[in-house]
């Protein structure tokens, strides 16, 4: 072959190979290999896994129950230990007598293993309906073994949609558990109360038999009057609409109503807190500012003494905690 015959061949060459070949531009990355696509199905399975597994009751959870005796419930399935619960001694809450001897016998029954009701506690504002549910816990729990000790969960308001996932992980435990809700009331279209209602009665697995519901709340039938009074005006048969609406509050075999204390009442409560505190004060000075105190808050109640008692060991510098 001539070289001028080499030459025009190499040039036909050179022309079909830049036919041949896509723009730089539009080159594409390679294509990822078989074994990359593999580890990343692995990667996403074993997330979906540990996911999942973290979101069901384990015997870990289980287990986790003996490291205190009260726990806050989250609705993404967790319980966070209450090292040290707020509460104030039940010798301290006065006015409250009957309700308080019939919550304590209530409760030391379900913490015994026998039958005993849930509990609504219902009236005015301040006069001692979680203070009582907490401190009839502690009282329980006095003179108990750890294995028998009675457990407190709250479940906060907006998360009862998720008490039925809560009742799922308490009912394997060997524990006894009072479920709490404190301020339970609902409104408008909330129908939240339904699962509420499911885990009272009336669900296919109900209530397990170790866990106990007390809620309090500033009405009695857990709805606002106005809610009520729409479900009258509205509905085509306002009788069942009120009655399904109602018939929540039936579910709690126990009504214990909280009223307005008295002046005399009043200040034997003052008067608990300030020996208590070791707050020395002459009773007349106490009485005194005590009614001074409760005239400027409109209302005469335990949690407006207590306000009162944290004012006065301020000025004194006593600690009551």
């Amino acid at each position: 072959m001539s070289k001028k015959l080499r030459k025009t061949v190499s040039r036909a060459v050179s022309r079909a190979a830049r036919r041949k070949s896509p723009p730089a531009a539009t080159k594409r990355p390679p294509a990822a290999s078989e074994h990359d696509t593999t580890e990343r199905v692995a990667r996403a399975l074993e997330a979906i896994a540990t996911h999942l597994s973290a979101g069901s009751p384990t015997a870990g959870a289980a287990d986790s129950f003996a490291s205190a005796d009260a726990f806050v419930w989250h609705p993404d399935r967790r319980l966070a230990p209450v090292p040290r619960v707020s509460r104030v001694d039940l010798g301290l809450l006065k006015g409250i007598e009957q309700v308080r001897d019939i919550l304590i016998e209530n409760t030391e029954r379900f913490a015994n293993g026998l039958p005993a009701n849930n509990a609504l506690l219902w009236g005015a504002r301040g006069m001692g309906k979680s203070s009582l549910v907490k401190a009839a816990h502690a009282n329980i729990n006095a003179n108990r073994k750890p294995a028998d000790r009675l457990k407190l969960i709250e479940i906060h308001r907006e998360d009862i949609e998720s008490l039925p996932d809560l009742m799922e992980l308490l009912r394997s435990s060997d524990f006894h558990f009072i479920v709490f809700c404190d301020d339970l009331s609902f409104d408008g279209n909330d129908a939240s109360y339904k699962s509420l209602k499911a885990v009272l009665e009336g669900g296919i697995e109900g209530r397990p038999d170790n866990v106990i519901l007390y809620a309090t709340s500033n009405r009695r039938h857990l709805l606002a009057r106005d809610m009520i009074e729409n479900e009258r005006s509205t509905a085509i048969n306002p009788a069942e609409a009120v009655e399904e609406k109602m018939s929540l509050s039936d579910r709690f075999g126990l009504w214990l109503g909280f009223h307005n204390v008295d002046q005399e009442t009043y200040h034997a409560i003052v008067r608990g807190y300030a020996a208590h505190f070791g707050l020395d004060l002459p009773i007349d000075q106490l009485t005194a500012e005590a009614n001074e105190w409760s005239i400027t808050r409109g209302s005469r109640s335990g949690r407006v003494a207590w306000q009162f008692i944290q004012d006065l060991a301020g000025r004194l510098g006593k600690p009551t905690n």
